[in-house]
Order: C-alpha cells, then structure tokens, then sequence
C-alpha cells in the first residue's frame, strides 16, 4: 500500500512484484563484490522501499530475492523506470568505495540487459582501472555542461568558478546582492543574504566569491531545500538537483557528490572532500522531491531576482517543497539511518 507523503515517492504505482525486483537488483549489485552487503547498503534499499515505491511495509531483507539482470529486464518494461532502475543500481556500486571491477561489470550487464545506453558508466570504468584523474575531469566537465546549460569548450574550471578576482571585481553586482539585507524577514532574498553570510561567503563581485552563474542557482537550491552546506548537506542538494535539473544528472552531479562528499575524493581546487556516511532515507527522499520540483533553479530562464522579495515559503511552494523545507519536514517525519 503506497504512503500519501508531502514528498511525493518518485514510482509510487509500480507494482510490487516490479519494485521488488529493482530492489533485489539492488542487492545483487551491492553484494557483487567482494564482501556482503553492509549495513549501509540494507539502509539504502530499504529507504529507496519507502521514497522510490512509496510503500509504508517495512522490507523483508531476508526475504529479497537477488535479481539477476535478465530477470530485471523481463520485470521492467517501461523505459523511463528502466533508465531510472539502472541509476539507483549505479549508486549502489559507490555505497563501500570507489566500485571495483567487480560492481562496474555487474552495473553494466544490467545496462545491457535493460537496453539503456548509460554514458556515465564510463565514470565508473575509468575510476576502477585505476584512471582517477581522468574520471574526476570528465565528472568536472560534465558538471560544468549541467550548470552553464551548454556545452563546456574545456580549459580552466576553477577560473570560470572563480571569475572576480584582481580587476575583476565587480562591485555593483556585489552591492546589489548585500542589499539582500533589507529584504523582509521572511523574503527569499533575505534567507538567500542568510545563507551567505552565516557561511563566511563573499557575495557574487567580490574577490572571492564563486561565479553567480553557479553560486546563485546552488545556493538558491540550498535556501529552497532547507538543506545546509555540511558535507551531508551538499550530497542531498546535490541530489536534489540532479532530479530537479535533469540535464546529465548522474554524470554531473550525483556520481560526483558521492565521491566529494562520501568518498573523500577531491575532484577540484575549489570542491573540498569528506568521508561522510550515506543518510539513506534523506538521499531517496531529495531524489524524490527534486523529480516532483515544478521549478528549476539552473534552468536557463529561471530569474532569482523575480522571486527575491516573496516569502520563503510561496518560493518553495512553486518548487513543490514543503514550506519549512525539506530537512525541517523530514527532521518531522523522524527520518534518519535506518536499523538494519
């Protein structure tokens, strides 16, 4: 039976026996490698259980059949779910560590199996023969294709997110968003100047600060999500908007913040790095309520400005989040790691 939540559950109709069967993909990826699955992993499935299929059981582990992909695939017919199975099986090769061989074949011939032409699997392939460096710029210049809403001719990124320095200045622009602080209390736009100044951040303009072609839609995720700019935070912004975007979702932004952020791997002089432990049931449910987003903060026409001086909670009205937020709503819910 399927939960009327306020975060809607991304395929809250797929019938059980299907969900079950992404599920037990799930598990046969985790368990591809060379230990059993981990408490972690069992968290990840059975949170997905609840904010993929929207079911308020709770899942039998024990009971979960291991899904090979041929199974998989006779199981899933709709594409659009397919493609989206084989993303959750791909994040379950990155639960432990940088997925070995082992997971990347497992991942593929699921790939293969469902038809789904999945170029971020190269990622994964490049990063376990051993061929980091070139993962980490292929995830950078993916990133930068998502957020510039282009194609990314290459050269330096850290320049580009760092344009403002020297002579570059731009104190107008600078000023513009300090104004920020006479916004009314409970105006986006104050809670945006919040978010900044609570961080230590330089503002757009100044010498310091990042490009307001990143900065102003990330951090405007950040206010909308009521997720906060701890290592924890930036893996379920960034997951939010890898389903709020949907321009190259996996390659630009949820494989990236799983190696940053989880992974303790630096991918840029500007990105920092952390070994954070997953949050399952937070993770699935930013995944959900990013897809059920009716706006999109990187989309080329969306306008910051337009919305700066209306109230917080109408501006995550228009984002379909919860009016305190996501992390206040779920904190309500009692969401955190699950027992295994």
């Amino acid at each position: 039976m399927a939960v009327d939540l306020e975060v809607a559950a991304l395929h809250p109709n797929v019938p059980e026996n299907v969900s079950l069967a992404i599920l037990g993909a799930m598990a046969a990826v985790a368990e591809s490698g060379p230990a059993p699955a981990r408490s972690e992993d069992i968290e990840m499935i059975r949170s997905a259980w609840r904010f993929i299929f929207g079911e308020t059981s709770e899942l039998n582990w024990t009971a979960l059949s291991r899904v090979e992909p041929k199974s998989l695939a006779s199981s899933v017919a709709d594409a659009g779910l397919r493609e989206d199975a084989l993303k959750f099986l791909t994040v379950m090769t990155c639960i432990d560590d940088v997925p070995g061989p082992a997971k990347v074949d497992s991942v593929r011939r699921y790939a293969a199996a469902l038809n789904v032409d999945a170029a971020y699997l190269n990622l994964l392939s490049l990063a376990s023969d051993g061929h980091m460096d070139d993962a980490l710029a292929e995830m950078t210049r993916l990133n930068m294709d998502s957020i510039t809403n282009g194609k990314w001719p290459g050269g330096d990124a850290n320049a580009w997110l760092l344009p403002y320095a020297g002579q570059a200045a731009d104190p107008v622009l600078a000023s513009r968003f300090h104004a920020l602080s006479k916004y009314p209390l409970s105006s986006f736009g104050r809670a945006f100047h919040h978010q900044f100044t609570s961080n230590g951040y330089e503002f757009p303009g100044e010498a310091k600060a990042l490009n307001a072609g990143f900065s102003v839609p990330h951090d405007s995720a950040h206010v909308i999500s009521g997720y906060d700019t701890t290592p924890r935070g930036e893996i379920l912004v960034s997951v939010f908007t890898s389903t709020m975007h949907k321009r190259l979702p996996m390659g630009a932004h949820v494989l990236p913040v799983i190696f940053i952020w989880h992974l303790h791997i630096q991918i840029n002089a500007v990105a920092g790095k952390a070994a954070t432990p997953m949050d399952p049931q937070n993770f699935w449910c930013a995944w959900a309520a990013g897809a059920a987003s009716k706006a999109d903060s990187f989309a080329p026409e969306w306008d910051f400005w337009a919305l700066a001086e209306r109230p917080l909670a109408e501006v995550r009205k228009i984002f379909g989040v919860p009016t305190e937020g996501l992390e206040a709503w779920a904190d309500a819910q009692g969401l955190g790691p699950a027992t295994p």
